[in-house]
């Protein structure tokens, strides 16, 4: 690998380096010789896989020599372990010359071990025993409630206040009524005044749906 080719790469694996910190190593290895058992020609944070500069291979280095491939993918974003049992976020990326043929692997390698130790230990923090709940209950101040209720209210009816006529109203205000939305202090002044009718209309309307569930009993 030419020198100039080299130093650029090497700058490049220094800031990455730099960016990502002490758990990313990032290898730089000459294959032009084809002398696979000495590829690594520059290393940052080698202390990640306990390698060094004149060490061999990786494996992903191996099978470049052997396929024997002369347009081979990058292979990007999998996983390797070290002998000593760390997990490694990987991605390799080959390096040609000007007629294409690979000359080196530009290889990052972050540590992830104590990531999918915690995402483990997460995971198993987050397991709720209601198997079927599909999303966290709503915790409302109480100072907020009533502005919810009517935001649930419309949805009920499926359009807004604008568009809503007299039985699209009042089957709101039945589902106010229902859920006790009355219950808080000047909620009939501040329902009125949303749905645009008067505390005398409200009030009819509540009255409507009281005989309507009279009549079911």
């Amino acid at each position: 690998m030419e020198a100039k080719r080299l130093e650029a790469l090497k700058q490049i694996a220094a800031g990455i380096a730099a960016q990502f910190g002490d758990k990313c190593e990032v290898v730089i290895h000459d294959v032009s010789g084809g002398h696979p058992e000495h590829t690594i020609v520059h290393i940052e944070n080698g202390h990640v896989s306990g390698r060094k500069v004149g060490d061999g291979a990786s494996q992903v280095v191996l099978d470049q020599f052997k396929s024997q491939n002369e347009h081979p993918k990058d292979h990007l974003c999998y996983l390797t372990r070290t002998p000593d049992g760390k997990i490694l976020k990987s991605s390799s990326l080959y390096i040609r010359n000007n007629r294409g043929n690979v000359i080196g692997i530009f290889s990052m390698n972050y540590d992830i071990t104590n990531m999918m130790m915690m995402h483990q230990d997460l995971g198993e923090f987050m397991m709720t025993r209601d198997k079927e709940q599909s999303e966290p209950e709503k915790i409302i101040n109480v100072n907020n409630v009533l502005d919810e209720l009517i935001e649930q209210s419309v949805q009920q009816v499926g359009k807004p206040v604008a568009l809503m006529n007299k039985d699209d109203k009042v089957r709101a205000i039945r589902f106010l009524n229902e859920a006790g939305a009355f219950l808080v202090t000047k909620s009939t002044d501040k329902v009125a005044k949303y749905f645009g009718i008067s505390k005398y209309t409200l009030y009819s309307y509540i009255d409507a749906n009281k005989q309507q569930e009279e009549k079911k009993k």
